[in-house]
């Protein structure tokens, strides 16, 4: 049986002082969690805060993001060794926002998959579609066209590296959720399309978070489901008590 995973995107929120508090508190809440993995992924300067706090717990740090080159004259970006220096785990790779609002494509998906994997990082990708492609009756297709191009030409070491969040786009903060049938759905298209290309052992042992506004209300019913493998959790993960209620649900139905 796959292990439940939640991890936590804390976004453009928190200072570091805000963010030892909430790492802090969660150290705490979720000292007996046993057969649920967690990770919470702050911003940039928060990282080492945070890691910091967390370092002899059972919670992992992620990145948010990280840049196509180990080095170099970027100004404002950050490299997958300077986040494995800094205690990262996780990395979280080709969210919608960045899709959205930073120019990030399936191209740069691929490559940065690559390129975490190579340093030391384990990477949450993120593929879903937009209320327009779903409404269009497109999500099949797009779920399709997302796979095929962020996983092209990865090997099948790399691929199990990776774990992949569904994210429904039209679901994330517009207070409109995916039901956990139409969740469940997408999960099994993309572990056929894994199993497809890697194999079914690979398919199996792939891990696929659910990413559209999961909060301690709808949870459980989420987490039930045999393809769903966990929760990339945005606003909920910012309060403690929400985040720790999510990673209880995960715990009682594993």
């Amino acid at each position: 049986m796959r292990r439940k995973f939640i991890a936590g995107n804390w976004k453009m929120f928190k200072t570091p002082q805000e963010a030892r508090q909430l790492a802090k508190s969660l150290k705490i809440k979720l000292t007996d969690v046993r057969r649920t993995e967690v990770a919470v992924c702050p911003p940039f300067v928060s990282i080492s805060a945070v890691q910091e706090i967390l370092r002899d717990s059972r919670i992992a740090v992620g990145a948010q993001n990280v840049h196509l080159e180990r080095s170099g004259a970027y100004t404002g970006e950050v490299s997958a060794p300077m986040l494995k220096d800094a205690g990262c785990s996780w990395v979280i790779i080709g969210h919608s926002e960045r899709r959205q609002y930073s120019g990030e494509t399936d191209d740069t998906v691929n490559r940065k998959i690559r390129l975490a994997v190579a340093d030391g990082l384990s990477p949450i990708v993120c593929i879903g579609e937009t209320l327009s492609e779903r409404e269009g009756g497109q999500t099949e297709q797009v779920i399709n066209r997302q796979f095929s191009a962020c996983f092209n030409e990865l090997s099948e070491d790399v691929f199990g590296r990776v774990v992949i969040a569904y994210e429904p786009v039209w679901a994330i903060g517009t207070g409109r959720n995916a039901t956990p049938e139409q969740a469940d759905a997408v999960h099994r298209q993309i572990r056929a399309l894994a199993a497809s290309r890697y194999g079914r052992e690979a398919a199996e042992r792939l891990r696929i978070q659910y990413g559209g506004s999961v909060k301690p209300e709808n949870a459980a019913d989420l987490l039930r489901r045999s393809d769903i493998d966990g929760a990339l959790v945005g606003g909920a993960s910012l309060d403690a008590d929400a985040f720790t209620a999510i990673v209880r649900a995960a715990e009682d139905v594993t």
